[in-house]
């Protein structure tokens, strides 16, 4: 019996080597590999003593030969592939270790160039492992170091120890690294649109179990993107209960929300809407008029902040059940108090937004894909299109107004006053609704606001209503066929309103 070890992490090869060497294995190694073996005190034959050749090409050409693929690939209970192997020489190869090149770390790497990428793509060892792969009911294949655990106690019960049931599910998991590694690549090689293939894979990495789904009875995980270092899925959590699907999902719109924004910014979020939303140079000041938004929204909510959180933030916080605690980091002091919080996460996000280019949704049979709403946009190059003109100070509201908009569910309508959300209407079959509801939100704090709606006013009717709440200002992308009643009722009532050119749906 022989087994052939080929591994560039060697994470517990000791372990796995010892195993199959005492059930009766011969090993047979490359390189580095068989250095390691020896170092631990294992027998090894090189794969050159096989093939009858050396290795090539600085170390590019060492398993690929049919001394070795025709070892793995025969299949034991066809006589004519025996008799093949037994008169070219060749022996079965029942166990295959192996697992690839660091890809991604290597082009991870701060310079990483294109030379970098193309050393580190694997050619050996994802042919030992789909050959091991195809042929599993009769070849043992293991790519993860988690396994040599188990499999060396099933090893000390002879060959027949592992089941045709985990051999199954070995052989999966397999083909699913070499899936992995090489959707990495093709990534890393994409250049231009990268909606433009006729095929995509992602390659998500699991990150985490969850207790469950986004209720009891469905099941849940978190999947990494490997090529991307920043947003939710790579956070480090600080302090608290593990997190729910729930969690995960609010503290995403919550971090993608504050990273919209350039100065210091809070934002309170419940059910994927924000409930509070604000921008100040002091990050308490932000915060108590993100958490003033809608204070009884923000029971049960995520708080994220785009700077690491101060002291006397975090102590603003107190007294407020909050779920989650969403930042880039956290002074000494800052994080002492939020960890005295029993059912408090604290999360800290590495890097910034984290999105990667692509926004991904399943649908029945299949997937839509777009790139992200990340589109650049300068409140100078809107156009105003009554007749009065926004001040300055509205103007200033209106950008933020028109940025909180796009994290608002559609049909979105947003109130802000004073770089503060005030108001919303979210998930709204009809605007006016929305509308309507933002100002239920507001109050008296209506007058005097400014009003952004994520899609065109396809009725003079939204106008109306929030005049009669003493809105002052409006921005909206335009582009109705009754713009023209649309901007007459903005005259009328003397609001300024700007149109953007420009939709951010959010379904």
């Amino acid at each position: 019996m022989k087994a052939l070890l080929s591994v560039f992490d060697k994470t517990d090869l000791e372990v796995i080597g010892r195993a199959l060497s005492d059930a009766g294995y011969e090993l047979v190694s490359t390189g580095n590999t068989h250095r390691s073996l020896e170092e631990a005190g294992l027998a090894a034959r090189q794969v050159s003593d096989l093939t009858g050749l050396p290795e090539m090409l600085g170390g590019r050409v060492k398993t690929l030969h049919p001394a070795i693929h025709g070892g793995i690939l025969a299949l034991r209970d066809r006589p004519d592939h025996m008799t093949e192997l037994s008169d070219n020489g060749i022996g079965a190869i029942d166990v295959v270790v192996s697992n690839l090149y660091p890809f991604v770390d290597a082009v991870s790497r701060p310079g990483a160039t294109l030379g970098d990428a193309l050393e580190n793509i694997d050619i050996g060892g994802p042919t030992l492992i789909r050959a091991s792969a195809k042929n599993f009911p009769h070849v043992l294949i293991v790519v993860d170091p988690g396994d040599y655990g188990w499999l060396a106690e099933r090893m000390a019960n002879g060959p027949g120890a592992v089941s045709m049931e985990e051999r199954r599910a070995l052989a999966q998991k397999a083909f699913q690294h070499v899936a992995a590694y090489d959707t990495a690549i093709a990534r890393y090689l994409r250049e231009g649109d990268p909606l433009s293939g006729a095929e995509i894979t992602f390659g998500y990495r699991k990150a985490s179990e969850l207790r469950y789904g986004e209720n009891p009875h469905q099941s849940g995980a978190l999947y990494r993107d490997p090529l991307v270092s920043g947003g939710i899925a790579g956070a480090s959590q600080l302090h608290g209960a593990p997190l729910s699907y729930n969690n995960i999902l609010d503290a995403d719109a919550a971090w993608r929300a504050v990273t919209d924004f350039e100065d210091t910014a809070v934002a309170v979020i419940k059910h994927n809407n924000p409930c509070g939303l604000a921008v100040h140079s002091d990050q308490t000041v932000a915060y108590q008029r993100a958490f003033e938004g809608d204070t009884v929204s923000a029971y049960g909510g995520i708080v994220a902040f785009n700077r690491p959180v101060q002291a006397e933030s975090a102590r603003a916080m107190r007294g407020v059940f909050y779920e989650v605690v969403v930042a880039p980091g956290y002074d000494p002091d800052a994080l002492e108090a939020l960890r005295r919080r029993r059912n408090l996460r604290v999360l800290e996000v590495p890097g910034t937004q984290g999105g990667g280019a692509l926004d991904i949704r399943l649908v029945s049979g299949g997937a839509l894909v777009q790139t992200t709403d990340a589109l650049d946009e300068d409140p100078a190059a809107w156009r105003v299109v009554t007749d009065r003109r926004p001040t300055d100070r509205e103007m200033a509201d209106l950008a933020f107004a028109w940025k909180a908009a796009k994290h608002v569910k559609s049909n979105a309508i947003v109130l802000v006053k004073g770089l503060a959300l005030i108001g919303l209407g979210a998930g709204q079959p009809n605007r006016v609704n929305s509308v309507r509801l933002s100002l239920n939100a507001a109050g008296d704090r209506a007058a005097g606001s400014v009003l952004a709606s994520d899609a065109l006013m396809p009725f003079a009717d939204n106008v109306e209503t929030a005049g009669e709440a003493g809105v002052a200002a409006v921005v909206q992308p335009g582009g109705s066929i009754r713009d023209g009643e649309v901007i007459a009722e903005a005259n009328r009532r003397g609001i300024a309103m700007v149109f953007t050119g420009v939709r951010h749906f959010r379904h």
